[in-house]
């Protein structure tokens, strides 16, 4: 295991910038997931601390040591990709023993070692099989025992499991899961999926624009967003958001005035907050309550996944249909009229640039006018 830190990285292709002042610290052992939309530059980050591509600015440490000049052979890691980059003519036992034959290892060394991986990813039975009559998930462990096998101090994942169909990709999420747990293994996962990176990781960076946004645990930024970016970003379904204006500040928080003349209440501090300022809304679907409340909304749809059904909502308040996580045994009828409310405590607010008022910790009291 080692700890890796990056200390105001950049790099740019030409007259476009990729990575933007990266400052991160992963501690031993610890799974971190860099998560963000296309082109928000995590893959350039991974290769950037494989040695795959050089940084223009900044300091790699991995367990201390600066590596920006070292080769990827030198620094310690290893790196399994998108594309599973397997040997077609070579055997699993082949494939996974071909990193060690390079490094003169001797036969009996090579054997245990592919041999404990196998065992430890439940491949046994396919060592003598050609990659062509394996699956996408038997590949994929292949493509992960090839990497345990040099027993590296950091693990590198670039989207492994994106080629995978639905449910394979739930079953190799809680196999990733599983071995981080057994080999403590410091380990640097990157993917696109927001549901992968909240069930995978110990902390999440949320990229965007070759920029660190935010930087904790999954609950940290589920339920404390510091971007509007983050806050839409991660949650399944997304925040709404309506937009307003302030109309209120007081100890406990701000009262906001949405479009269609509602308003709702935010328990955020609001000392930077001016009446008359614009502002976003955010609630979560779980907190958005039919009922009495100042939303006037028509229900548009009800999406039913089983154990949870959503309602889609269109109403004057927003621009995009409104979603509400319906409680168990809760019916709302398609073109019904309802109205929607939300506890203060459950509205995140944004300012006109997109950042989050921090939550208010004063004693409830009166708003002011």
């Amino acid at each position: 295991m080692a700890s890796i830190e990056l200390k105001g990285i950049g790099k740019s292709f030409g007259q476009t910038t990729v990575l933007q002042d990266v400052d991160l610290r992963i501690e031993e052992g610890e799974f971190l997931v860099l998560v963000g939309p296309s082109g928000c530059g995590k893959s350039t980050l991974l290769r950037v601390l494989a040695g795959l591509e050089e940084v223009d600015e900044g300091e790699i440490l991995i367990g201390g040591e600066r590596v920006n000049d070292l080769p990827p052979a030198k620094r310690g890691i290893a790196m399994v990709f998108q594309s599973y980059a397997l040997y077609p003519h070579m055997n699993v036992r082949e494939n996974m023993a071909f990193g060690l034959r390079l490094a003169g290892q001797s036969k009996a060394a090579i054997d245990a070692a592919v041999g404990k991986a196998a065992a430890l990813l439940e491949i046994e039975p396919l060592l003598d099989r050609r990659p062509k009559m394996l699956s996408g998930g038997q590949r994929q462990r292949v493509a992960i025992g090839r990497a345990i096998v040099r027993e590296p101090t950091v693990f590198l994942f670039d989207e492994p499991l994106s080629n995978l169909d639905a449910e394979l990709r739930v079953r190799m999420r809680y196999e990733f899961a599983r071995l981080h747990q057994r080999l403590k293994t410091t380990t640097v996962y990157v993917t696109h999926d927001q549901v992968e990176a909240m069930t995978l990781a110990d902390r999440i960076a949320i990229l965007d624009k070759g920029r660190v946004l935010q930087f904790g645990t999954a609950a940290d930024l589920y339920e404390h967003p510091a971007t509007l970016f983050v806050a839409g970003f991660i949650g399944s379904p997304r925040m709404n958001f309506l937009a307003g204006a302030i109309v209120g500040v007081g100890p406990d928080g701000v009262r906001v005035r949405m479009q269609d003349g509602a308003e709702l209440q935010a328990a955020v501090a609001g000392a930077d907050a001016g009446v008359g300022d614009a502002v976003t809304i955010g609630i979560r679907p779980e907190d958005l309550r039919p009922g009495a409340g100042g939303l006037a909304a028509t229900v548009t749809l009800i999406e039913s996944l089983g154990n949870i059904r959503f309602a889609y909502l269109d109403g004057a308040a927003s621009g995009d249909p409104l979603i509400v996580q319906l409680a168990p045994g809760e019916a709302l009828a398609e073109g019904a009229k309802v109205t929607l409310s939300a506890r203060r405590e459950a509205c995140h607010l944004f300012d006109s640039d997109g950042r989050a008022f921090p939550r208010a910790t004063a004693d409830p009291g009166s708003i002011a006018a």
